[in-house]
Parts: C-alpha cells; structure tokens; sequence
C-alpha cells in the first residue's frame, strides 16, 4: 500500500461537466440569442450577457444534484431547445 488514494470518479465526472457542460451550454445560449428578433449586434450582447449567468448556473447545478448521471442528463436536457434555436438562428 502506497498510501495513495483512488480518484473518485463522480468527484471527476461533476467537475468535467461543469467545465465542458457549462462551457457548452454557455456558448449554445450565445448563439441561439441570434434567433431573438432583435438587431444583430444587441442579440450578440444579449448572448453573451445570458451565457455568463447559464455558465454560471448550470456550474451550481451540477453540484447540487444527487448523482453525476443526473448532473450529465440536465445538462443534455437543456442544451436541447438551445441547440434548436441555435440551428433556427
């Protein structure tokens, strides 16, 4: 025994999908606010404004759910409509 311990990997699951999950999230939110019927240059702000508070947001959820398979399905759950609207945009 080398005194190491193992990785627990829901630990590592949770923060990969709040790294890269969010981080999806975030940009897809960004580019389905292109859909808005607003000017182009204020629907890129109002993107960019929006996926701060997603990215932010879903970094929280994903640690306050019960499990990493959870964490993973809402996360997929919501990036569905935002990937439709990012295809309609």
């Amino acid at each position: 025994m080398t005194g190491r311990r193992p990785i627990p990997f829901p630990l590592v699951s949770r923060i990969a999908a709040a790294l890269f999950g969010g981080y999806a999230l975030a940009a897809l939110a960004s580019v389905a606010a292109l859909a808005l019927p607003l000017a182009r240059t204020e629907a890129v702000f109002t993107g960019m404004m929006a996926s701060f508070l997603l990215y932010a947001g879903a970094v929280v959820w994903v640690f306050a759910v019960r499990s990493a398979r959870r964490a993973w399905t809402g996360l997929a759950v919501a990036a569905i409509p935002l990937l439709a609207a990012a295809w309609l945009a």
